[in-house]
This record gives structure tokens, C-alpha cells and sequence, in this order.
């Protein structure tokens, strides 16, 4: 994602009908606009329609500013459109939370830091004070704030004026060891990546590559997903396994579980940061 890129991208949803690629795409011609990327699927089971479409703005008649009232008047209402605008040249502001784990932090300011991502970093929260060295590295404000059970919601409610106060548009938990709370996880709806290894439910607790190698498994896997009240049982964005065996030891299945979630978080983090992701009934789509 370049800071040059000049387009604009629409993700949309409604019930699915005759007629809705050529109105969205004729609207978008129709203002000058030169289709650079589009995608879609109908969900028969459901009767849904979902469509992505990017176009350059380079030509486009319409200002910046004036896009979404012409999409809205012109062919949301009329046809009773669910949808998003985004602008590519728009550096979003994203906050990361961690705990003690490095690997996932690491792999983010490495890809920030290399330009691979156009992003701005305001800070870093964390319940503990192990990661701030890395975090003075970047140059990144840390912000330590300790999470009980007693003080959770005055916790929370010092990171949401954190998150207010830099206009934070993404929150990613990079190995951030702490359950938000129902409350704070509704104010942002879609706008919470969590990254967890995919051993759930069957081997809950603190150690579970200890408890899955000593029952054998031949796959270990992570899973990425938007945060909701629900714990883990948010929006899958992305997910990868690999297969082990019993040359392995607790070390290698750390290890490599390790590298599989730095891996399976960037690229849900990518998919959001290039507004592939659409929500519906718990279940995203990644164009």
C-alpha cells in the first residue's frame, strides 16, 4: 500500500438481485472512474450479495468529499445498499496491545519499519513492562497500564481515551494476554485483530503445546479474527496449519507455532489494511 495509491474502494452488501454489478459499476463510469480492481459473491444460501470494487480516482469528476453523497443519493438508497467507502491514500492510525510474547510485535514493526506497511503507530499498550525496551527501539510512546480483575474497567476505560485521544481506527492484539471485556470490544466492531494458536477447545490453559505433544497431534495451527464479545468466537479473517510428528519436541511445536502466528496475523492484518474484509453473520469475506 503506497502513500501514491490514489483510489477509492466501496465493499457492499444486500439481498442479491439482477442488475447490481452493471448499477454500481455504471455509477462508477458514469463519474469518469476507471475500475482498477472488482470482485464479488452471492451467498445462495442466504440470499446476499457482496461486492468489492476499487477505482482510481486520477479522472474521477467527483472530489474526494463528494463521493459519498453521490453513492448514497444516486444507488445506496435506491437499492438498499449496505457498504463502506475507503480512501487507499489514507494512512490508517493503529494501536498494538501485547503482554510478555515479542514475536508478533517484532514481525509488525519490522513490516512498518521496512515500508511494507503505511501505517502510523500512535503506541503500544501492554498489562506488563517486559516489551517496553522494543518499544523505545521504534521510538513508539509505551503506555504500561496493569489489568486486574478489580481494576479492569478503569483499565479500559484509560486505554479508550488513549485510543480516542489519536483517532485509533485499528487495534491489533499482538499475543496481548488479557480478555477485553464485552463492552469494550462492542465499541469497536471489525476493528479488532486477535491472533491465537488454533488448539481451541480442545486444549485450553497456559500450556497447551505441552498438552497437544504429549497427545500426539500431527497439526498445529493459528487463527486470526476480529474480536468480539464472544471470546474466540469472532470473524475468522485467516488461518494456516502445519504438520508435525513425533520427531518434534515441545520446543520445535513452540517454535513453529510461533512463526505460524506472526504469519497468520500479518496477513489478516494485511487483507484489513487493503479493505479485502467484509463481515456478515459472523463470518468474514477476504476478496
Amino acid at each position: 500500500m503506497s502513500p501514491d495509491t490514489s483510489s477509492a474502494i466501496l465493499l457492499i452488501h444486500c439481498q442479491d438481485r439482477q442488475g447490481l454489478v452493471s448499477t454500481i459499476t455504471s455509477w462508477v463510469s458514469s463519474h469518469h472512474g476507471n475500475i482498477l480492481e472488482i470482485d464479488q459473491h452471492v451467498d445462495n444460501e442466504n440470499g446476499a450479495f457482496f461486492m468489492r470494487v476499487e477505482w482510481d480516482l486520477h479522472g474521477f469528476e467527483l472530489r474526494e468529499e463528494e463521493i459519498e453523497g453521490s453513492f448514497e443519493t444516486e444507488v445506496a438508497i435506491p437499492q438498499n445498499l449496505t457498504w463502506k467507502l475507503h480512501f487507499k491514500n489514507r494512512i490508517p492510525s493503529v494501536a498494538i496491545f501485547v503482554s510478555k510474547y515479542e514475536h508478533c510485535l517484532l514481525d509488525i514493526l519490522a513490516r512498518v519499519h521496512s515500508g511494507e506497511w503505511q501505517i502510523r503507530i500512535p503506541f503500544i499498550i501492554s498489562n506488563h513492562q517486559d516489551l517496553k525496551a522494543i518499544a523505545d527501539k521504534f521510538d513508539i510512546p509505551f503506555h504500561h497500564i496493569p489489568v486486574t480483575r478489580e481494576t479492569k474497567a478503569e483499565a479500559e476505560n484509560r486505554q479508550r481515551k488513549l485510543l480516542e485521544s489519536e483517532g485509533v481506527e485499528l487495534i491489533i492484539l499482538a499475543r496481548y494476554m488479557q480478555i477485553l471485556s464485552g463492552d469494550f470490544s462492542d465499541l469497536y466492531p471489525g476493528q479488532i485483530i486477535n491472533i491465537h494458536h488454533s488448539f481451541l477447545p480442545a486444549f485450553p490453559g497456559a500450556k497447551p503445546y505441552h498438552s497437544a505433544y504429549h497427545r500426539g497431534v500431527k497439526v498445529i495451527g493459528a487463527t486470526s479474527h476480529y474480536v468480539t464479545r464472544d471470546l474466540d468466537e469472532g470473524p475468522i479473517i485467516e488461518q494456516d496449519v502445519i504438520h508435525v510428528d513425533h520427531r518434534h519436541s515441545i520446543e520445535d511445536l513452540i517454535r513453529k507455532g510461533r512463526d505460524l502466528e506472526k504469519v497468520v496475523l500479518s496477513r489478516a492484518i494485511w487483507h484489513h489494511l487493503q479493505y479485502k474484509t467484509l463481515i456478515y453473520k459472523n463470518r468474514t469475506l477476504v476478496f
